[in-house]
């Protein structure tokens, strides 16, 4: 059994915000989300594609129609949806479409929201098929039927959710489970908050994590997507400071894996922040101009590959820390690129569709910014895009490779 699309908090916290910027943004989620998955496919006008098919595009309506239905009247709408707000319990598997919703919402005004007390704030936690996992030795072997020594802890990128790593009928961590006896966890985060306090609260969730696992762990995997393998970062930098607190768990971390982490910076969302028409450049990209000058603090830092709080300046422009990969662990990145070969102009230009291959690989040159990637602990996928990373067959085998 299923839980209801929407629940009583959630529309309570929707009722808080305000109608016409909730549905504007759900807009530009949504144009970003048809855009990147299919960003040459023109729209049934012949211009570009800006609403999302199939079950994506049911969930970006349902949430605009809700958005309306609550500024009109809240209780309204509490009636109409009376039969959807009976009780569930934690043992109901989640809705996909229903966090899709919040993942997208969390993702543009994820800050705003936890700063509110918005209900609709997502909290940070380790989960299996949608559910939580309790940090609780006993009941947490319990939960996790099979757990093994090996454990891989997946991070899901902007807007998105732990339950969207299934993607086109593949998941990496359940075929990491499957082929090398690996046992997965997937984080949920709210992805509108800054990089830097994603990381710091992940890093004692990690420490529980580490304490409560119910065999020693002989080795530790954080594998993040996009805006993900900045959090997995940022953790390992903030839970090295917390060592002196006899925090365990980084001097454990064997292995980082980043698929089309922007470690440079996007640079096509950061032309959204004052030259649009650069965006013109790539169709997915151009619903961006329309945040103007609301952005989340984690849209902020995925626009400049930033891992640690970044205040503002004088001229109000964000500073970015330069932060090294960390030495106690084989650090790997995986690039996609639309192009079919690395000199093609779809390479240059547009990377995965989000990300350049240089800012995924850590290639910059000046040496400050700089990552240390070995060579042999890099690759690049071509025709393949910034989503399609979760589900490229090409992307798997690398991923057996290093850590099979």
């Amino acid at each position: 059994m299923t839980q209801p699309l929407l629940q009583a908090a959630d529309l309570r916290g929707a009722a808080r915000l305000t109608t016409e910027a909730v549905a504007g943004l759900t807009s530009l989620v949504e144009a970003m989300h048809a855009r990147i998955a299919s960003p040459w496919q023109p729209g049934p006008d012949g211009g570009a594609r800006d609403r999302a098919g199939g079950v994506a595009g049911l969930v970006y309506t349902t949430v605009r129609g809700v958005t309306h239905l609550v500024g009109g009247s809240a209780e309204a709408l509490f009636g109409w949806l009376a039969p959807a707000l009976a009780a569930t319990d934690a043992h109901q598997a989640p809705r996909p479409e229903r966090e899709a919703i919040l993942a997208a919402l969390n993702g543009v005004l994820g800050d705003h929201l936890a700063a509110t007390d918005n209900p609709l704030a997502i909290d940070m936690a380790f989960r299996l098929a949608g559910r939580p996992l309790p940090l609780d030795r006993y009941a947490l072997r319990s939960r996790v039927a099979g757990a093994t020594p090996r454990v891989v802890v997946l991070l899901h990128g902007l807007c998105m959710n732990d339950l969207q790593w299934q993607r086109d009928g593949h998941d990496h961590g359940e075929a990491l489970a499957r082929d090398a006896g690996y046992t997965p966890v997937y984080l949920r985060y709210n992805s509108g908050l800054s990089v830097s306090t994603n990381g710091r609260i992940l890093a004692q969730l990690l420490e529980r994590l580490y304490d409560v696992w119910p065999m020693p762990i002989e080795r530790l995997v954080l594998m993040g997507h996009s805006m993900g393998g900045l959090v997995a970062r940022s953790a390992i930098h903030h839970g090295a400071l917390m060592q002196r607190g006899n925090m365990r768990w980084p001097a454990r971390v064997n292995d980082l894996v980043c698929l089309g982490t922007p470690h440079l910076g996007a640079p096509l969302e950061r032309a959204g922040h004052g030259v649009d028409m650069l965006l013109s450049a790539a169709p997915y990209a151009s619903p961006l101009a329309r945040l103007g000058k609301v952005r989340s603090a984690g849209i902020n830092d995925l626009r400049l590959g930033n891992i640690l709080s970044a205040p503002s300046g004088d001229d109000g422009t964000y500073r970015c820390e330069q932060v090294r990969l960390p030495d106690s662990a084989r650090c790997y990145a995986i690039a996609g690129c639309l192009g079919t070969a690395a000199g093609s102009l779809k390479s240059r230009v547009l990377g995965d569709g989000l990300v350049p291959v240089a800012s995924a690989l850590g290639q910059h040159a000046d040496a400050d910014r700089h990552l240390d990637f070995a060579p042999e602990h890099q690759a690049v996928v071509y025709e393949t895009g910034h989503l399609e990373l979760l589900s490229s067959a090409e992307v798997y085998g690398q991923l057996r490779r290093w850590l099979g």
